[in-house]
């Protein structure tokens, strides 16, 4: 059972949870969303809100998702739920129904956004600011060339949203 925490009383190492458990991203509403596996992005102060920030590639299906939302979700579901983070990196919501696949119990926000029961914590975020990471603005050029190829895909749209929920398994 997940309950809500205040934001302000977050206690996370977030370069562990994001880097090392990884996450998993989700947009849409209780009729249709998608969910990824992502291991970038953030979380910090700016404009004087607690926010994240988190990149997209545009080819992957919960891109389309978090374009038409005002909001999306961050699931951190531990270290004991790697295998689910790695279906849900790996296969394409337009090919398989990770719910089913993986097992994940939706949770609908009061705001119609959807988190999963087996997080151990869950951030609900609002948009703020987004843009494409461009090749012109790398100033270190070998972080571009070890990212963004061919194998790899396009460049990241980043997303900064601020944190307006959150919760922790009970």
């Amino acid at each position: 059972m997940m309950k809500p925490i205040a934001i302000k009383d977050l206690n996370e190492n977030f370069f562990q949870a994001i880097g090392k458990e990884w996450m998993l991203v989700t947009a849409g509403n209780k009729e249709k969303f998608n969910t990824m596996t992502a291991s970038w992005g953030g979380i910090g102060f700016l404009w004087n809100k607690p926010v994240v920030f988190v990149f997209i590639r545009p080819e992957r299906y919960t891109f389309e998702f978090i374009e038409k939302s005002e909001y999306f979700t961050l699931s951190f579901l531990g270290e004991e739920n790697k295998a689910i983070h790695k279906i849900c990196g790996s296969k394409s919501g337009r090919e398989v129904d990770k719910v089913k696949e993986t097992g994940l119990k939706p949770i609908v926000t009061e705001k119609g956004n959807i988190f999963f029961e087996q997080g151990r914590l869950s951030l609900e975020c609002r948009k703020l600011y987004s843009d494409t990471i461009k090749e012109e603005c790398f100033i270190d050029l070998d972080a571009c060339k070890q990212w963004y190829d061919d194998a790899h895909g396009g460049f990241h749209h980043m997303y900064i949203a601020e944190i307006t929920g959150a919760w922790i398994k009970d």
